[in-house]
């Protein structure tokens, strides 16, 4: 005789009507949309709570500016989001999101807008940030102590800025990085989150092309073998400032563990340190 079936849902069963519901218009409850379209339909929709990823770049790439922009996308479609710094203040934070979003200067923030059509906008933006915006906070040194921050704290995104300010010690070493991808990961799957950090790789002037490669990352291959998506930034004119390429960026997706890779056209406006996607921009 057959064991009697079993009344509760099954876990294949759950996957079969997840998918189910997205098909019918119902958005993915593990899916966590960055609000750069294009990117988002390169992964499946967005990034995926237990997902560790990983963006990379040169020195003054605007690493930090797409991350913290991923931040506010997400936040103002209802996500809770938390932004660790490990290179700035949150009043620092604040300034540079009001920069992004109002698309005035940091500079103009700081010493005062007198335009009444930038004061205008950032006025603006601050009201629609009021009440969707990611939580700021300065980034503790280890994985130990980031976890024990987000200890019983439900959020759904947590951005890292960056990898190498979260490792332990003065000098962030191979083994430290390598340790601390692997932990990110465990974290990310153990609190259902998803984790966004960004690397420095700061060895690409050394060569012709400089689009960061998977092997760029190093940390003795832990980023190549452990995150789940790995992203990289590529400004031309921050190497050759003789053609009219300025702003032009190519966000690489150099993995993407559970689809196709391939690069996003984007565009930098450094006088905001903001990021729009070229095909879809935000209005």
């Amino acid at each position: 005789m057959a064991p009697p079936r079993s009344t509760d849902i099954s876990p294949l069963s759950k996957v079969v009507a997840r998918a189910d519901a997205v098909a019918d218009g119902v958005e993915s409850p593990d899916t966590i949309a960055t609000g750069f379209t294009s990117l988002d339909r390169m992964l499946g929709g967005g990034l995926r709570r237990g997902d560790l990823i990983v963006l990379g770049g040169d020195v003054g790439s605007g690493k930090s500016a797409f991350a913290l922009a991923v931040g506010i996308r997400a936040a103002q479609s209802g996500f809770r989001v938390t932004y660790l710094s490990g290179e700035m203040s949150a009043d620092r934070l604040y300034e540079r999101a009001l920069a992004i979003e109002g698309r005035v200067r940091v500079d103009d923030l700081r010493q005062g807008v007198s335009n009444d059509i930038a004061r205008a906008s950032v006025g603006a933006a601050a009201v629609k940030m009021r009440d969707t915006f990611p939580q700021l906070d300065v980034l503790p040194r280890g994985v130990d102590a980031l976890a024990e921050r987000l200890e019983g704290a439900k959020r759904d995104l947590i951005v890292v800025d960056s990898l190498q300010c979260l490792a332990h010690g003065s000098r962030s070493t191979d083994e430290e990085l390598a340790d601390a991808v692997r932990r990110l990961k465990m974290l990310a799957i153990e609190q259902h989150v998803a984790i966004f950090t960004t690397a420095q790789l700061p060895h690409l002037t050394a060569r012709d092309d400089r689009r960061p490669q998977l092997d760029d990352f190093g940390a003795l291959g832990s980023v190549k073998h452990h995150a789940d998506v790995v992203l990289a930034l590529f400004r031309e004119d921050m190497y050759d400032r003789r053609r009219e390429i300025e702003g032009a960026t190519e966000l690489l997706v150099r993995k993407n563990r559970n689809g196709g890779t391939g690069y996003v056209d984007l565009y930098f406006y450094a006088q905001w340190m903001r990021f729009e996607d070229m095909l879809d921009p935000e209005r």
